[in-house]
């Protein structure tokens, strides 16, 4: 029996360290990096856009309250959600939490913005000539498990586990062209 709690002992101390290491240095409140998606209590970073779900604008206030395993635990706009990282595991939990929940008001950014990329950035579209920046306000992270380097020319997202769509990136960082079947396409480019 001492044997089997010192095994348990063991095993739980790197997901302790972590959690502890994560509290101690992730943002208590700050606002959402990017539009992102809800059923009402689950942000996936993977982002379906799937029946039930509705959008949570780039900007909106959010306060970490927690971590659970793969989770960052927050209020917003005074519901308790999680923001599950489903997808992007490849990253510490608190590297993950400063991705999502930033200091600085993206809105005084985007608010800067050619109107057409405003517009497409509110409706959570894309559209030819965007920055790298605007693309994750619009559509969120890829996930770093498919996409390990965001300094890449193309960015894999879905937006359904059967949507996939990919950005493709010119020399100049902008986007040269949303790659994905006719009815996806519809769904994401802002034309």
């Amino acid at each position: 029996m001492l044997r089997q709690l010192a095994l348990l002992a063991a095993l739980a101390a790197p997901l302790t360290s972590a959690l502890a290491q994560a509290e101690n240095s992730a943002p208590s409140q700050g606002f959402l990096c990017c539009n992102m998606r809800t059923d009402g209590k689950w942000i996936s970073d993977i982002n379906y856009a799937e029946s039930g779900t509705r959008l949570i604008p780039a900007g909106t206030p959010v306060k970490v309250t927690g971590f659970g395993r793969h989770r960052v635990l927050v209020e917003i706009e005074g519901s308790k959600q999680a923001i599950g990282n489903d997808y992007s595991r490849t990253m510490d939990l608190n590297t993950f939490a400063s991705r999502y929940v930033t200091a600085q008001d993206p809105k005084a950014k985007l608010n800067g913005y050619p109107k057409k990329v405003r517009e497409a950035i509110e409706a959570g579209r894309l559209q030819p000539g965007m920055t790298r920046e605007q693309v994750l306000m619009s559509v969120g992270y890829p996930v770093s498990s498919e996409n390990p380097q965001l300094d890449a020319k193309v960015w894999r997202f879905w937006r359904s586990s059967f949507a996939e769509f990919q950005v493709v990136f010119g020399d100049d960082g902008r986007v040269k062209e949303v790659v994905a079947d006719p009815a996806t396409r519809n769904l994401v480019v802002a034309e």
